[in-house]
């Protein structure tokens, strides 16, 4: 099952404040996650994973992050790290893969240093941001690569950068995560010093060294990411207008605004939903086209591989509607946040907390910085 029942929508709604308290997932949630396998959706079946299409994906992450923006990033932070899975070649650890409570961290920031030894690497490094780090069974982090005292380059005189897999017990997380949003979500860092590894920890992520033949290990991913995590401003905001709607029904109910006034607010309302519905359609069009070019093996027709210097039209259209969806979702908050008053201001409320979130999500690089440059 891929879409949310009454239930799953009731138990991450009604948890999300004491989420936030306790600055990790709700005992309740994290049950409901293992047990649809939110974690493993993009888990090779190989491993038991769902292995679900990215279209299946971006939608149920919407879906969650508009019930709990606390949940719905972990979920899509930790499930796109199982995603990895899907580049391990032999010696991949399979027991980790098959656990039905797997949950993967990690960060994106090349912050350690792998040191090349016999049959493998000695890491020292200190990540930060690493989404559900109270949860995780293993994490994921990425390094420059030494050999010998000297540090690697590639052709182009740039360092050369690996990502490794480090098993839970072979980490220090850090206490660090003190946002204003996402405070469920326990970002916390992590760090490891002089840790040795096999080799077959260390994977590439590119479409040319996947070693599943399921198309989501052919997707980009930049694009990937983006369209993900966008999905998830994309929910909170959703969430944020439901919110509106009631508390402005509220402050018109009490009779205190003019005929002018509650039809200002309620006019800006409509349209955010309609800026936003549109902003969802070519976000969701793009994103179906794309993955219909994938699944007719149109990504090494179009030079999408590992050594691809051109990105394809179809990919850029992906990131453009990701920026565009993201952008739409903070910037209709900011508009429409005033109008609800001071009551909306206070930290407890639930408009504030999916205000905090969205604002939290909407600082991630890949949702500010456009790679076409517009």
């Amino acid at each position: 099952m891929t879409g949310l029942s009454s239930s799953d929508r009731g138990i991450l709604r009604r948890c999300a404040p004491e989420a936030e308290k306790a600055g990790r997932l709700h005992p309740e949630v994290l049950t409901l996650i293992y047990e649809r396998q939110w974690f493993r959706m993009m888990v090779p079946r190989r491993y038991g994973g769902l292995a679900l299409s990215l279209p299946e994906v971006v939608r149920l992450e919407e879906a969650i992050s508009r019930e709990d923006g606390s949940a719905g990033w972990t979920v899509t932070l930790c499930s796109g790290a199982g995603w990895f899975a899907g580049f391990f070649g032999d010696g991949a650890p399979a027991a980790l893969f098959s656990d039905v409570e797997l949950c993967i961290a990690g960060s994106g920031m090349a912050a350690g240093r792998a040191d090349m030894v016999p049959g493998g690497y000695r890491i020292s490094g200190k990540w930060g941001y690493a989404s559900g780090a109270k949860h995780a069974t293993a994490f994921t982090a990425n390094c420059t690569v030494w050999s010998d005292g000297r540090q690697l380059l590639t052709e182009g005189g740039g360092p050369v950068m690996r990502p490794f897999l480090f098993l839970k017990e072979e980490v220090r997380v850090l206490d660090d995560w003190h946002a204003v949003g996402l405070v469920a979500t326990g970002s916390h860092g992590f760090e490891v010093d002089g840790l040795e590894i096999p080799a077959s920890r260390e994977f590439e992520i590119a479409a040319a060294a996947a070693t599943d033949d399921d198309p989501l290990y052919r997707y980009p991913f930049l694009p990937l990411a983006e369209a993900t995590l966008a999905a998830n401003c994309s929910g909170m905001v959703l969430h944020f207008m439901e919110c509106c709607s009631d508390v402005f029904s509220e402050r018109i109910g009490r009779g205190q605004l003019s005929d002018e006034a509650s039809g200002e607010m309620l006019g800006m309302l409509e349209k955010a939903r309609d800026d936003m519905a549109e902003k969802r359609r070519e976000f969701y069009s793009a994103l179906d086209l794309s993955w219909a070019a994938v699944g007719r093996g149109g990504l090494a027709a179009m030079g999408c591989g590992s050594h691809a210097t051109v990105e394809p039209e179809a990919f850029l259209r992906v990131s453009r509607a990701s920026h565009d969806l993201a952008a739409g979702a903070r910037q209709w908050a900011d508009l429409l946040y005033p109008y609800a008053g001071l009551g909306a201001a206070r930290v407890d409320s639930e408009i504030n907390r999916v205000w905090r979130d969205l604002h939290t999500a909407g600082q991630h690089p890949l949702l500010v910085f456009r790679r076409d440059g517009r």
